[in-house]
């Protein structure tokens, strides 16, 4: 199993994983974002020798944290799929059938853009806005949600990373988990995307994927 730590909201625990997702613990729920299925496969079809290997990294960490955790259901915020349909979206459809039986909810992004009869026959709930359960919301972009004052928000589409500065001006920046007193944005789950760096408040927390560990802010 990866690195975790513990986060609470709400009397909840959400468990931070070094893979790049959260296991909701009471609601027994995987929740991620920016998956970007697809987009190797796009960058392939334009002629740019992206290797297949990247997609199947990602793939091999998200049946890890499904076998680590055992969540009932996964919510994925926003851009599961990159671009329109491609090899890489039929070797999704052959793996979802490992896993028929866990129910998967998308809270669409702008990049998911494949027709409704496809996420139909992949068996994914389609959430065009948000997605509420309890006191939490789920939204692919902060920005985009319609109910902010209803509770907590968990939020992607930024692929939020932090700079970590050391002695002699040196700096390295990584992929994080941030934690505002409203809502938190998740990192991209796809290692093929880029990084927004942010520049994290008092009282905000900050978690910092560095290799396979998590450094707290």
């Amino acid at each position: 199993m990866s690195f975790v730590i513990p986060h609470r909201i709400y009397n909840n625990t959400f468990l931070l994983s070094a893979d790049r997702c959260i296991f909701w613990e009471e609601e027994k729920i995987l929740i991620l974002s920016d998956l970007h299925l697809g987009k190797t496969g796009h960058f392939r079809k334009a002629g740019i020798a992206i290797p297949q290997a990247v997609f199947k990294e990602d793939m091999q960490r998200l049946v890890s944290q499904l076998q680590s955790f055992k969540p009932r259901q996964v919510i994925i915020i926003g851009d599961m799929f990159h671009s329109e349909s491609n090899k890489e979206h039929e070797f999704f459809l052959k793996w979802r059938q490992d896993f028929a039986s866990l129910p998967i909810h998308l809270v669409k992004g702008n990049h998911d853009i494949l027709k409704k009869e496809w996420y139909a026959l992949a068996d994914i709930t389609i959430h065009t806005c948000e997605l509420l359960i309890g006191d939490f919301v789920f939204v692919h972009d902060v920005v985009d949600c319609t109910v902010p004052d209803h509770g907590y928000i968990f939020s992607g589409h930024i692929h939020p990373a932090v700079t970590i500065r050391g002695l002699g001006k040196q700096s390295l920046s990584f992929p994080c988990f941030y934690f505002g007193m409203r809502y938190a944005v998740l990192p991209a789950f796809s290692k093929f995307t880029g990084t927004f760096t942010i520049e994290p408040k008092a009282g905000e927390n900050v978690f910092a994927l560095v290799k396979q560990t998590i450094i707290s802010f």
